[in-house]
């Protein structure tokens, strides 16, 4: 059964076949390390972070590289280290760690194994040696200080996103300055200013510096899977300028290479049918709804109950449907029953189609409910332990249940009444038996 993927370069579906198939490769624009993770970011390593899951279930555990890098050099990362005086180093390890925390949660397979998570600072010199490549055959210039490279020197620039030389999005981490030969030039080098710590300074052959956002990518992305691989995946927001500059500057420094093969883009995230904005105050992290008490496997699962490369809108209705479902799944582990819908993998194998493959496990029946569950990342939980709220309910929940028995037995009513409520209040039901012993379960 072949797969099929939409390719935005080629703009439609098409049988995905690697260049190898004892090594496919694939490389994910990750986080910039510099605040919380909110929605938008997590759909899209829950995206991609299923697209693995399903190369490695094709391919085996030992033949899909996965690259899904680290920014931890940028302006947004000085600005918010300023903002709370602290240093680049402190905030960027303190931010990853969220990043993985929350990630974690959300049952995201780690690092590990064939999959790597480079970060852009242990790769300086392979950027500089990019660059160096770029202004030797004439796609790049030196000018006050910064490494530009040249959009009139790609021919077919544009060709991902569709959009002409020159044309640019607003919000994008483009600036049209004097010392650009085009407006549409980006920067591959800066100069250090003045309010730049250590951390964020690096030498070069143009001086102190750092690099530019695009070419970080094209450098650790190639220094891991070569010249030429299968799958560059990220969201829509960064088809353009920043996907359309990897293949750009990547192409430029390696003339004959063709970059990636196939490109896949998730989808936008809206919240109740706004975009996602601070000023809004719809702005949702991850952590926002985990200390909410909501679980990561259904925060994941919502994600999922939408086609990834389609818009999703956020809202507390999906977010129900999601742990309804999830619920009546997790029942359905302990059923023995063998039957099971095998188009399962058919909707998954045809552009990954998450939605249609979560209602044929709704469908379906018995024990292979969970190793189908494992290529989505959802029911590798015990049932009893889901419904009692795993690790996320703490350690207390016993000893408040055994203080409750006591002070029935002691006929205090209003203390019982007390705990129970308590429980209550954190989402924990108790269910009491006619033996006189009591369960619990989560709400």
């Amino acid at each position: 059964m072949p797969l099929y993927l939409h390719n935005t370069l080629s703009r439609k579906k098409e049988e995905f076949s690697p260049l190898d198939a004892a090594n496919v490769r694939m490389y994910v624009c990750g986080p910039t390390v510099y605040g919380r993770a909110h929605l938008g970011n997590a759909r899209s390593v829950v995206v991609y972070d299923v697209l693995y899951r399903l190369l490695r279930y094709i391919y085996g555990d030992g033949h899909v590289q996965y690259v899904r890098n680290i920014t931890d050099v940028d302006d947004k990362i000085n600005a918010a280290a300023r903002e709370r005086g602290i240093s680049i180093k402190q905030l960027t390890t303190e931010v990853t760690q969220w990043f993985h925390d929350d990630m974690r949660a959300l049952n995201v397979l780690p690092a590990e194994g064939m999959m790597i998570e480079p970060r852009a600072t242990d790769h300086i010199a392979q950027m500089i040696a990019m660059i160096e490549r770029l202004i030797a055959g004439g796609g790049a210039y030196v000018a006050q200080g910064h490494v530009l490279f040249s959009v009139a020197s790609c021919r077919d620039y544009g060709k991902l996103s569709g959009r002409v030389q020159g044309e640019l999005e607003a919000g994008a981490r483009v600036r049209v300055e004097s010392y650009k030969c085009d407006p549409g030039d980006f920067v591959l080098w800066k100069p250090a200013d003045g309010e730049d710590d250590a951390s964020s300074v690096f030498m070069s052959p143009w001086g102190r510096g750092r690099p530019g956002w695009h070419i970080e990518c094209s450098a650790m992305s190639t220094h891991y899977l070569g010249l030429d691989f299968d799958i560059h995946g990220g969201g829509s927001d960064l088809m353009f300028p920043h996907h359309e500059n990897e293949i750009a500057q990547s192409v430029g420094a390696f003339p004959g290479s063709g970059f990636a093969r196939t490109w896949v883009h998730n989808g936008f995230l809206t919240v109740n049918g706004e975009k996602m904005s601070k000023s809004l105050g719809n702005f949702v992290t991850v952590r926002d709804l985990l200390d909410k008490g909501q679980k990561g496997e259904v925060i994941r699962y919502a994600l999922l109950k939408v086609k990834y490369n389609e818009p999703l809108d956020w809202n507390e209705k999906l977010l129900g449907d999601a742990k309804k479902e999830l619920d009546y799944l997790y029942r359905k582990l302990n059923e023995k029953s063998e039957s099971f819908s095998g188009s399962f993998y058919e909707e998954l194998y045809d552009d990954l189609n998450t939605p249609k493959a979560l209602s044929l496990l709704l469908m379906s029946e018995g024990s292979q409910l969970k190793a189908a569950g494992k290529v989505l990342g959802i029911l590798q939980q015990d049932p009893e332990l889901w419904f009692k709220g795993g690790a996320e309910v703490g350690t207390d929940v016993q000893p408040l249940i055994d203080a409750r028995i006591a002070a029935k037995k002691a006929k205090n009513w209003a203390e019982a009444d007390r705990i129970r409520d308590e429980l209550k209040a954190r989402g924990i039901l108790l269910e009491d038996r006619p033996d006189g012993t009591t369960d619990w379960r989560r709400e």
